[in-house]
């Protein structure tokens, strides 16, 4: 059902990084398409997202009333609000350790520089259907770096409001929501509500928009697009826990991607063969499968250089260390968005209530970014205030390069602030 890969020959790395190639060029097959919504939007504003609201979602409500909320919060599971006010409560505290800094400087002929940092003026949420842990994965960090303007995108499922949402939505003091999704939903927070940042992740038309609008807005500094684990195990690993873990991921999106990496041809054999029987009683049986057999792997090793290598070159969202002796690979893995360690510390907890961030890098870009954090929700502007003495000293270094490079109007700028002689 999985695709085995034996890592006996020179060339394995670059026969994992093509299957994993193929994956992430998927993204430009829908680009015209998404090209074409976001265009549209620009254009005709709030007319045509009404247009393809319509279309893919058969919904003709888009800006929710207080009413509408507070009646869908009313009739949700008191059960469900405890869990996401758990959630909530350890997501906080984790986020707020972060802290963002300024800084200033002043050197020994009085040039005063600064970097100062500001919050966001404003951003824009997108959460898919049914995830009331994305809002408060995304959310929270930006009431923490104190975003003024919050503005929630969450498209109906089925056609109905989902009240978890809405209960996190209020509990986070969000008030502009708006019943949207997919491309159009990016468009419309860029376009029509004008958002200086846009977060959150979604399939491959959401994440294929954001790459589209951004320089027009913001998005986060990584690829967050869909799903990935990747599992390291051995043969005393419980297999029940690398299926389900497995399974887990790929439930989210025919276009997860579920790896598992072990030195145990046995127990690679062993998950292949009884994963089926497992898929069978799950209510997302087809997407779960469709998944698996897309992005599907099963890499086996024969030894620890090659185990770190692989994982470095993946650089997964999650990353499950279900062995016991994991601190051996720790200090060598440099490329993951996050690091489960040992049996106890599941992929699935952190996507709800471990208190760190579940919006991570996709696509192999946890090689150059980080999962979301206050950071992404700040900016910083830098401020120069030059002495006298200063100006004179510096500015003989600044005009020596400034003629270097050709660029003689710069060296005129600084020279004409000189003293004359």
């Amino acid at each position: 059902m999985i695709k085995i890969i034996k890592c006996n020959n020179k060339n394995y790395i670059k026969k994992i990084t093509e299957i994993l190639r193929i994956r992430k060029d998927k993204d430009f097959s829908v680009t015209k398409t998404v090209q074409k919504i976001i265009n549209d939007i620009k254009k005709k504003k709030k007319k045509a997202l009404i247009k393809y609201e319509k279309k893919f979602s058969n919904n003709f409500e888009i800006k929710l009333s207080k009413d509408k909320i507070n009646k869908a919060i009313k009739n949700l599971d008191p059960k469900v609000k405890k869990a996401i006010d758990f959630s909530y409560n350890r997501i906080l505290k984790f986020h707020s350790k972060q802290k963002l800094n300024s800084i200033k400087f002043r050197d020994s002929l009085n040039n005063k520089l600064e970097y100062k940092t500001f919050p966001l003026q404003s951003v824009g949420i997108y959460v898919p259907a049914n995830l009331p842990s994305t809002l408060l994965m995304n959310a929270i960090p930006a009431k923490i770096a104190k975003v003024k303007k919050i503005i929630l995108a969450n498209p109906k499922l089925n056609g109905k409001l989902n009240a978890a949402v809405l209960y996190a939505a209020k509990k986070l003091n969000i008030t502009e929501i708006y019943s949207m999704g997919g491309a159009q939903a990016i468009a419309s927070l860029a376009y029509i509500q004008k958002v200086n940042k846009i977060v959150g992740p979604g399939n491959i038309y959401v994440s294929t928009a954001k790459k589209e609008v951004f320089g027009d807005v913001g998005i986060e500094g990584m690829v967050a697009g869909p799903s990935e684990i990747t599992i390291l195990a051995d043969k005393k690993t419980n297999i029940e826990e690398v299926i389900t873990s497995l399974v887990g991921q790929a439930e989210h999106d025919e276009n997860a991607q579920c790896i598992l990496i072990s030195k145990n041809l046995n127990l690679i054999k062993n998950v292949n063969n009884k994963i089926r029987q497992y898929i069978k009683k799950l209510p997302r049986k087809a997407i779960i499968e469709k998944s698996l057999k897309k992005n599907g792997l099963l890499i086996h090793v024969n030894n620890d250089r090659k185990v770190i290598e692989i994982i470095n070159e993946i650089a997964p969202e999650h990353l499950e260390l279900n062995i016991k002796n994991y601190k051996k690979y720790l200090n060598k893995i440099f490329n993951a968005g996050s690091i489960c360690m040992g049996k106890h510390s599941p992929m699935a907890i952190t996507d709800y209530c471990s208190g760190t961030n579940h919006v991570l890098p996709t696509h192999g870009s946890a090689k150059f970014s980080s999962g979301l954090n206050i950071n992404e929700f700040s900016k910083k502007i830098s401020y120069i205030n030059l002495s006298k003495k200063g100006f004179e000293y510096i500015g003989k270094k600044a005009i020596t390069l400034a003629e270097y490079e050709q660029l003689i109007g710069h060296a005129e700028s600084i020279r004409s602030r000189m003293r004359r002689n």
